[in-house]
């Protein structure tokens, strides 16, 4: 399996605290088969998390990619972010703030729970004029996709890759948010299932429960493995 969203990177955002918490998490994910990740810390959150891409996000990269290898943990990092959705992203993006999914042009981005669905649109026609492909992170805990599936077939329509994290299908996120997964599935408009881990206790990167979960209804292995490999590679889905 690859997960491309996890917050593994120590100290940078709400995610793994520090070296330790890092190298349980990566610990974790390779016992349940995940072979690579792409870390994916909070970026661009108004008043909290910035994280642009510069100085620091490379040294705290390399140094975990470092203490993988010291401690011959056989995960593969790749780089990317987890960017909250803002309505100058495309002057971001050209300021060299933001990172793509290992540098594809797939970007993970975020809503606020409660975001108005025009404003997601609009951002995501914003990000498709300039060539980025906007990868839509736990679209099923959106109110607005509750409330209307046909809106993530929209966004859907317009080129959008929408990613699911491996919890909602366990029921960590309520009932509700279990339901929308499921729907999106069946509605063949799920293209991910990806962690979203935080730490090695709670949102941990263990995958292996939830892909048997997924595969109950689908071909997991296209959601977990064949579709992220496909982003990492640059390759269309």
């Amino acid at each position: 399996m690859i997960d491309i969203h996890c917050h593994i990177l120590p100290g940078v955002d709400d995610g793994a605290a520090d070296m330790y918490d890092v190298l349980e998490m990566a610990t974790i994910a390779y016992s349940s088969g995940v072979k690579a990740i792409i870390a994916t810390p909070h970026c661009n959150i108004p008043g909290q998390h910035s994280n642009y891409y510069g100085k620091r996000f490379r040294e705290v990269l390399q140094n975990t990619r470092k203490a993988l290898a010291d401690e011959r943990i056989p995960l593969k990092l790749m780089a990317g972010m987890e960017v909250f959705a803002t309505f100058d992203l495309p002057d971001l993006i050209a300021d060299g703030k933001i990172l793509t999914l290992n540098h594809s042009d797939y970007l993970l981005i975020e809503f606020d729970f409660n975001e108005d669905p025009e404003f997601a649109e609009a951002v995501v026609e914003r990000l498709i004029d300039i060539k980025i492909r906007p990868v839509i992170a736990h679209p099923e805990r959106y109110e607005f996709i509750k409330y209307d599936s046909e809106i993530a077939r929209r966004l859907v329509d317009k080129g959008c890759v929408l990613q699911a994290n491996k919890g909602s299908f366990l029921g960590k996120y309520g009932s509700r948010t279990k339901q929308t997964a499921f729907e999106l599935v069946e509605k063949n408009l799920l293209s991910i299932v990806a962690s979203d881990a935080h730490s090695p206790v709670m949102r941990t990167p263990y995958m292996l429960e939830a892909y048997r979960e997924v595969d109950k209804v689908t071909n997991a292995r296209l959601l977990f493995e064949e579709n992220p490999q496909k982003i990492c590679l640059n390759q269309p889905i």
